[in-house]
C-alpha cells in the first residue's frame, strides 16, 4: 500500500520537467540520433552520458525562473533587459521553432505512410489539425496529462533495442571512453546532437509551464507576493519537486537518445548502411535487419513523439511572443480569453505545413533544424545564466556555485562548437 502511494506521489511530481525532457526526443532528435548511429556507429554514444548533467542544470534554472518570477522567460527578459535583447531572443526562438515544427510534421506524416499507405498530404494536414484542436480545446490539466502519456511512446525505442542483436561490451566502452575527431562531419553531428538535446524551445516551455503549474495549484498568483523585493513565497518543497521532475525528464530523454543510437548502430551501420535521407528511412531499413515489429515500433515512436513535441514547439513560441506584446496567454485559458496566444499556435503550425512543400529533403530539414537549434542556444543560455544569477529577480533562489560552473561550461562548449562549425563551413 505504501509503495503504491509513493508511486502515485512520484507520478504527481512529474510535470513540466518530464514533458520537456520527453519532447526533447522529437522527430528531429530521432533523425539526428539515427544518423549518429548510422554514420558513426557507437562512436558518439558518450555524448548521451556527457550531456545529461548539463541538460539538468540548464532546465532546472529555467524551471526555477518560472516558479520564482511567476513569468515566462520572455516576460522576465522584457521586464529586466533591453528591447533589443528581447526581440533578438524571441526572434531566434520563433525561427528555430517554426522550422522545427515543419520538419517534425513532415517526419510524422512520412511515418504515418509506413503504417497506413494514404497520401502524405492527408497525414500532414490531419496530424496538424489534431494537434491544434487538442491544444485549443482541451483544458490545461487534461492536456498536461495527455502530454505525459504521449511521452510513454518513447519506450518504443528502448523496446526495439532488445529485439535486435547488440554488442553490449562495445556499447559500454564507447559510452564511458569518449572518442574525438576534427572532421567537419563529426563536428557537425556533435552540434546537431547538442542542439536537439539542449534546445531553445525547452528553455521557454519549462519556464512558462512552471508558471502554469503554479496557477493550476494556486501557489502563484498573477502578481509576486511574499517579500519586499517582490519574490513570491515559493516553498522549498516545490523547488525540490521541480528538481526531481527535471532530473527524471532529462534522464529519460538521454536514455532514449542512447537506445536510438545503439539500435541504428547495431543494425544499419553494422550492415553497411552509413547514410539515411529521412527518419522514416531508418524505420524502413530496420525491417529486413530487425523485423517488421521493430520497424513498426520505430515508425509509431516518430508519430507519438511528434504529437508531444509539436504542441511544445508551437506553445513555447506562443508564450514568448504573447509576453512581448503583453497579450493574455496560457493553455489554462479558453481561446476567447487568449485569441492572440492561440493565433500564434495556429499560424506556427500552418507555416510548418507550408515548409513541407519547399524543395528541401525531409532528412536535411530535420538534421539542419537540430543544427539551427545548436547555433541559437548559446546566446539564449547566456540570458538564462544572467537571469538565474540576478538577485533582484531570483532572491535566495539564485544559482548555486555548482549550477554556475556547470551552466557556464556547457554554454562555452556549445558556443565554441557552433563557432567551430560556422568557421568550417565558410573556410
Amino acid at each position: 500500500m505504501k509503495t503504491t502511494q509513493k508511486l502515485k506521489k512520484f507520478l504527481r511530481i512529474l510535470g513540466p520537467g518530464f514533458i520537456s525532457g520527453a519532447s526533447d526526443d522529437d522527430p528531429s532528435g530521432i533523425a539526428t540520433y539515427s544518423q549518429t548511429g548510422t554514420q558513426f556507429g557507437f562512436g558518439q554514444l558518450w555524448v548521451a552520458l556527457f550531456s545529461f548533467p548539463f541538460m539538468v542544470v540548464i532546465q532546472e534554472m529555467c524551471g526555477r525562473i518560472g516558479m520564482v518570477s511567476a513569468k515566462g522567460l520572455s516576460g522576465v527578459i522584457k521586464e529586466h533587459y533591453s528591447k533589443k535583447i528581447l526581440y533578438f531572443a524571441v526572434t531566434l526562438l520563433a525561427i528555430a521553432n517554426v522550422i522545427n515544427i515543419g520538419a517534425d510534421l513532415g517526419a510524422m506524416a512520412s511515418a504515418g505512410q509506413l503504417i497506413i499507405g494514404i497520401p502524405f498530404i492527408f497525414w500532414l494536414v490531419g496530424i496538424a489539425i489534431l494537434i491544434v484542436i487538442l491544444e485549443i480545446a482541451v483544458t490545461y490539466k487534461v492536456y498536461a496529462k495527455f502530454l505525459k502519456y504521449m511521452a510513454l511512446t518513447l519506450f518504443a525505442y528502448i523496446i526495439t533495442t532488445f529485439i535486435i542483436k547488440v554488442d553490449w561490451s562495445k556499447v559500454l566502452y564507447s559510452t564511458l571512453v569518449p572518442s574525438f575527431s576534427t572532421s567537419k562531419d563529426y563536428l557537425l553531428n556533435i552540434v546537431a546532437i547538442l542542439g536537439t538535446t539542449i534546445s531553445p524551445y525547452l528553455f521557454f516551455w519549462q519556464t512558462n509551464q512552471e508558471v502554469e503549474e503554479g496557477h493550476e495549484k494556486n501557489k502563484l498568483g498573477l502578481k509576486a507576493v511574499g517579500t519586499a523585493k517582490g519574490i513570491p513565497d515559493v516553498k522549498k518543497v516545490d523547488v525540490r519537486d521541480m528538481k526531481i521532475d527535471t532530473n527524471v525528464g532529462m534522464l529519460f530523454s538521454n536514455i532514449v537518445m542512447f537506445f536510438i543510437i545503439v539500435t541504428t548502430a547495431s543494425t544499419l551501420k553494422t550492415n553497411g548502411i552509413t547514410h539515411i535521407d529521412t527518419a522514416t528511412q531508418a524505420a524502413q531499413a530496420l525491417k529486413p535487419l530487425a523485423g517488421n515489429f521493430a520497424s513498426l515500433l520505430f515508425a509509431m515512436g516518430i508519430i507519438g513523439t511528434g504529437l508531444l513535441a509539436v504542441p511544445v514547439l508551437a506553445g513555447s513560441a506562443a508564450y514568448a511572443i504573447s509576453e512581448v506584446f503583453h497579450w493574455k496567454e496560457g493553455l489554462n485559458k479558453k481561446i476567447k480569453r487568449a485569441p492572440e496566444f492561440y493565433g500564434v499556435i495556429i499560424v506556427a503550425v500552418i507555416i510548418g505545413i507550408i515548409i513541407n512543400f519547399l524543395p528541401i529533403k525531409p532528412f536535411q530539414m530535420l538534421y539542419y533544424t537540430a543544427i539551427i537549434n545548436g547555433i541559437a542556444a548559446p546566446p539564449l543560455m547566456v540570458l538564462v545564466m544572467l537571469i538565474s544569477n540576478n538577485k533582484k529577480i531570483m532572491g535566495k533562489y539564485s544559482n548555486s556555485t555548482f549550477s554556475n560552473i556547470m551552466g557556464w561550461i556547457i554554454t562555452v562548449i556549445m558556443a565554441m562548437a557552433s563557432i567551430g562549425l560556422l568557421v568550417s563551413l565558410f573556410f
